[in-house]
């Protein structure tokens, strides 16, 4: 209980940091700032009500999940995870679909209920569900970032996130023109970028999310390259270390010198831009522990509803659909994956679960 505890003060702890970085970035906007205050007492009652899950029931609620909503895509990027797990061009659920707005909205309004205030939209290419986009957009006390390409924003959808401020579009990139366009394809850096241009032109909040790999290390977090993305408007930085999902993409992974260096890189970002926020995954959850996964920090719920411990870990015995997302969170697999050090242990960087793939599945196979 007192690992949980402790883990439950440092998640809310960096939340409210969150918040009141979020908060110090938009203080020129009066309608963004108005928006921050009222997610702030939102999230308070979310950490209560999580807290109360834990002393009452002993059920560790996480602040976060990771909702992959579609599985198209109009890219094909190269390394792609979702591509890599089926999550794009995979079988859907027993009728042949992907879960409907109507599912996804009670899945988060349950999430809501139970304390939940992050929910990070992801696919495929999450914008190509504006049904869905639409129904999160409804859950007012939660906040939605949404992981897009970038390159299907149209007026319509500027339109919406004027009118939802909780949806927060957070664009692809990889670094320079060069990188990005041989990564996603010819043109995508252009597209990006006049997104992130509309965006600023409608004083909206949102973020960027990079792929870090040891060939674009040093290119991503300079000074130069930052300041591009503050002239352009962005308010929050994801760094997302590479997860290897191609054969002979190993050289690209961090290695310990390379973890090394995006920490240190980190601290000096945060140091020189007090108007960003910048987050780095799985760097950030060496603080934490380790692994946040399987419920410890945050739940993934694929296209058809699977209750799974990670992206980067497409492995359920649970469909929240069935269960609700509290039930899901009480997986055995779940527990199996923190009793076994997987998930809340060592952590050196790179993804756990995906690095020990086979062990993951047989404690899957095991759980009962």
């Amino acid at each position: 209980m007192s690992e949980k505890l402790s883990l439950d003060v440092y998640l809310n702890n960096s939340i409210r940091n969150i918040m009141a970085n979020a908060y110090k970035a938009v203080l020129s906007n009066p309608r963004e700032s108005l928006f921050v205050l009222k997610m702030q007492r939102a999230i308070a009652r979310a950490e209560k009500k999580r807290k109360k899950h834990l002393e009452e029931e002993g059920v560790n609620i996480p602040p976060f999940l990771i909702s992959s909503i579609a599985t198209d895509c109009n890219l094909t990027c190269k390394g792609c995870y979702a591509r890599a797990n089926d999550i794009c061009g995979t079988k859907k659920n027993e009728e042949g679909k992907e879960l409907t707005a109507d599912q996804w909205k009670q899945i988060f309004r349950e999430a809501t209920q139970i304390g939940v205030s992050f929910n990070l939209l992801a696919g495929g290419e999450p914008l190509l569900r504006k049904d869905v986009i639409k129904a999160a957009g409804e859950v007012k006390d939660m906040l939605f970032p949404i992981f897009t390409n970038g390159t299907v924003i149209t007026e319509s959808y500027l339109d919406l996130f004027s009118k939802n401020l909780n949806l927060i579009p957070i664009l692809s990139l990889e670094g320079c023109k060069e990188s990005t366009d041989e990564r996603r394809g010819q043109g995508v850096f252009n597209r990006v970028i006049a997104s992130m241009e509309q965006l600023k032109k409608r004083a909206l909040f949102y973020g960027t999310s990079i792929t870090v790999t040891s060939e674009n290390i040093d290119s991503v977090t300079s000074l130069s390259y930052i300041n591009l993305l503050e002239d352009l408007g962005c308010k929050i930085i994801f760094y997302v270390e590479y997860v290897p999902t191609e054969a002979g993409t190993d050289h690209l992974a961090l290695n310990e010198d390379g973890i090394a260096k995006m920490e240190t890189n980190l601290i000096k970002l945060r140091d020189v831009f007090k108007d960003i926020i910048f987050l780095s995954f799985p760097g950030d959850e060496k603080a934490m522990g380790g692994c946040l996964a399987a419920g410890r920090g945050f739940m993934h719920i694929g296209p058809e509803g699977k209750a799974e411990a990670c992206p980067f870990s497409p492995y359920s015995d649970r469909n929240v659909v069935e269960s609700g997302v509290k039930d899901a969170l009480k997986s055995p697999f779940f527990k199996k994956l923190r009793d076994s050090g997987l998930v809340g242990g060592e952590h050196t960087g790179g993804c756990t679960l995906f690095e020990y793939e086979e062990e993951v599945k047989k404690l899957l196979f095991t759980h009962n």
